[in-house]
């Protein structure tokens, strides 16, 4: 990926030139449909940063699912309205994800192991990182390691998907090297860094995707393959005799300990037919958004462990020792070359736009995203507008 010159040339942008410079945040008043309540919205620039705080520049943001239903109103994690330089009213800034380049430093900051250009993730959730810039507690960042092969788009990447998939691969089961995981929504954003990690952790993975027609299926086995997937099978494998018996024999008939569901519905319950004795079900989605539906039979005779999984309550629930500590894991295994970017497409609001034709281009993004059909890891890069 070759970035644009305005994302890598970022420390122009609290700088004093012949024209002001302003800074521009996606947001809305009420939840809505993102497609109908989100704004662009451009303020004052920000001033210099309070004691104790940091003027960030965002580099990236990514638009997920989950962000869709914070602006919907419909998801557990609730933003807090923010006031901006020159608005009247306080806003709801969208964007739970992102990395930026701290730009000043107030006084307090010193011995804290910052530094003006340093990229840091922000820890707080729901921050509104659909900004071009914003001002933060200090406490509020954590301090990206800067290695080998992370590039802005795995920073930018790094709190929702693989964080997920990390965690699920190791705080359930005590698994070694060798051992099965399944999983369905393979082709998912976590899927796929469930199938890269788990290849660095020397663990093999079958990975359940739709049935699909001609060469969109064989597309998507093969890139899946080429991040490290040992099996991809479609759903319609697990109902038919014939092809489960072949694929339990391809696994040696070694029961699976772990399976990790993102679908529900009987996508599900048929995934559990190659789990052995004492598994766990991990769920952390549910795409059909129907309900799990499990035999009791497998709890009673199986040993079955049915658990859920949220990324936003694991960061609640756990200190900011291991929160860095996790980050240091990730990026390790992005450096060794396991976890590549995730296949994206970086949306630019340009500086020249007027906020009105900002407004248009994340109004049409997100009907898109809204609708499931962009098909990639979509990233937006805020310019700050210039009047």
């Amino acid at each position: 990926m070759i970035y644009p010159r305005t994302l890598i040339q970022t420390s122009r942008s609290f700088a004093t030139t012949a024209r002001v410079h302003r800074h521009r945040v996606l947001a809305y008043c009420e939840p809505g449909s993102p497609s109908a309540v989100i704004r662009a919205i451009t303020h004052r620039s920000l001033p210099a940063p309070a004691p104790g705080t940091l003027n960030l520049r965002i580099l990236l943001a990514p638009v997920n699912p989950s962000d869709i239903n914070v602006i919907q109103g419909v998801y557990p994690s609730k933003p807090t309205a923010s006031a901006f330089p020159g608005i009247s009213s306080e806003l709801f800034v969208a964007g739970n994800e992102g990395v930026a380049e701290i730009c000043a430093l107030g006084s307090g900051t010193d011995g804290k192991g910052l530094s003006v250009g340093d990229w840091v993730i922000i820890a707080k959730s729901q921050s509104g990182t659909w900004s071009s810039a914003r001002n933060v507690h200090l406490r509020d960042v954590i301090k990206l390691p800067r290695k080998q092969g992370v590039t802005v788009v795995h920073a930018a990447t790094m709190t929702v998907n693989p964080p997920t998939a990390y965690n699920m691969l190791n705080d359930f089961v005590d698994l070694k090297p060798g051992d099965w995981v399944v999983q369905n929504a393979a082709n998912s954003a976590v899927g796929q860094a469930v199938i890269q990690i788990a290849k660095a952790k020397q663990l093999k993975t079958v990975n359940l995707i739709r049935d699909r027609l001609g060469n969109e299926a064989e597309r998507t086995k093969r890139e899946l393959k080429d991040l490290g997937a040992d099996l991809v099978c479609t759903y319609s494998t697990l109902t038919d005799k014939t092809k489960l018996s072949e694929l339990k024999g391809f696994l040696g008939n070694k029961p699976i300990r772990l399976a990790l569901n993102c679908v529900g519905g009987e996508v599900t319950t048929h995934m559990l037919k190659l789990l052995g004795p004492n598994a766990h079900l991990v769920s952390y989605g549910a795409m059909s958004k129907q309900p799990l539906s499990i035999p009791t039979s497998y709890f009673i005779f199986k040993g079955l462990t049915a658990r859920g999984f949220w990324q936003s309550q694991w960061y609640e629930n756990r200190s900011r020792d291991e929160r860095i500590a996790l980050l240091e894991k990730l990026t390790d295994i992005v450096a060794s070359g396991y976890l590549k970017e995730p296949k994206h497409e970086i949306i630019t609001i340009s500086a020249e736009d007027t906020d009105d034709v900002a407004t248009q281009k994340a109004q049409q993004l997100l009907s898109e995203v809204e609708t499931g059909s962009p098909g990639r890891k979509v990233l937006l890069h805020i310019e700050d507008p210039v009047v």
